[in-house]
């Protein structure tokens, strides 16, 4: 059976990871309407990669800079459901676009099925995370990448019958691009990217990254650096940007049109970067990764030792990312992480999304239910 569905994306990753399930979709029948939230307004961060990737939306929306985002996000989220008749939302990750759509949804009526479901990082500062609890809390299927992600749904009390394990669908979009990993001798540099607020707003974690990033050109290999508008935004505040400009061996950047940034990460000795997606297209590359973070919602990486947490929070920190580092980027450690499997799904992530949508059986997974205690029984 075929379903309405409507896809909401307001970031990079989101369009990067939703293309080929959008493509899925389609194929099989479904008809989907696409939402450009409007987090990203940077072409290369929004309409530059939606039409690289053949995500053009069907509805495109703008947001108000500064305080207020999510209250328009949720507005809008209204607004769109309202004029778009469906049978559910299909929300990914955890930017705010996701906790805006979940409770337009529900007040609409509406089931969510949510795609990237159970990550966890644990960390309460996370705004992150608590956009993926409010989706567990309110979606009827969750979509989730891996096996681990499932065993938190579990424990956090979500029906087993509503969690599917579908795999990450950045797999997915990196099979379609056909970009393989290079050989370990073509292996050179690091790739550096940073933009959580946690690293780039605090002037001493960043003045810790320039110091990091120009580190690693000495010791480890040139940089290459594609900077984020937001972390531009303040190492020009901070009067950081000609220091990096002028280092030996860093070579900063524009952010990359996709294809070229996996390209970079494909001939990249290791990456450092406080980025979630990023860790899950190096496993795929077999490219090991420094995490400028404490903790991570990707913890496979973590388990099979190519993904390091370092954190970025104090001086010491910043050393152990160099040492991280230099570690990973032995021909030991390179050599046993491009052998790794890549522990985030084997490409046919959409193709399970369209599956499940079709089957009937799905259809009382997605019936919004009221109980029913006047006989007296109590629901524990």
């Amino acid at each position: 059976m075929s379903r309405r569905v409507l896809v909401p994306f307001g970031t990079r990753p989101e369009v990067i990871k939703l293309a080929p399930v959008v493509r899925a979709l389609r194929a099989a029948g479904h008809a989907v309407t696409t939402v450009d939230t409007g987090q990203h307004a940077t072409p290369a961060m929004a309409a530059d990669v939606q039409a690289a990737l053949g995500l053009e939306p069907d509805v495109r929306l703008r947001l108000p800079e500064g305080v207020g985002r999510l209250g328009a996000l949720v507005a809008d989220a209204a607004r769109v459901l309202d004029a778009h008749p469906v049978d559910l939302v299909l929300a990914l990750g955890d930017t705010h676009t996701v906790p805006a759509y979940a409770l337009a949804a529900r007040a609409a009526g509406l089931p969510l099925a949510h795609l990237e479901a159970g990550l966890r990082s644990f960390n309460q500062r996370s705004v992150e995370e608590s956009n993926r609890r409010l989706a567990a809390a309110v979606a009827q299927l969750h979509l989730a990448p891996t096996v681990r992600a499932a065993a938190f749904l579990a424990a956090e009390g979500i029906a087993a019958e509503r969690v599917f394990v579908v795999g990450n669908p950045v797999i997915d979009a990196l099979r379609e691009r056909a970009v393989d990993p290079a050989p370990l001798g073509e292996r050179t540099g690091v790739l550096v990217t940073a933009h959580r607020a946690g690293n780039v707003d605090d002037p001493a974690r960043l003045r810790r990254l320039v110091d990091l990033v120009t580190a690693l050109a000495a010791r480890v290999g040139p940089v290459l650096f594609p900077v984020h508008p937001r972390t531009a935004a303040r190492l020009r505040e901070h009067g950081l940007s000609g220091r990096l400009a002028g280092a030996p061996g860093v070579t900063l950047r524009e952010p990359l049109p996709y294809p070229e940034l996996l390209t970079a990460l494909a001939h990249a000795r290791l990456a450092v970067t406080d980025s979630g997606g990023l860790q899950e297209e190096a496993a795929y590359f077999g490219v090991p990764v420094v995490v400028l973070r404490r903790s991570t919602p990707r913890w496979e990486g973590v388990e099979l030792g190519s993904t390091v947490l370092t954190g970025l929070t104090t001086d010491e920190e910043a050393d152990r990312a160099l040492a991280a580092a230099r570690r990973l980027a032995r021909p030991d450690e390179q050599a046993r992480i491009a052998a790794l499997p890549c522990p985030y799904g084997d490409g046919t992530t959409g193709a399970r999304v369209a599956a499940l949508l079709a089957d009937p059986a799905t259809t009382p997974l997605l019936t919004l239910t009221e109980p029913d205690y006047t006989d007296g029984r109590l629901p524990w």
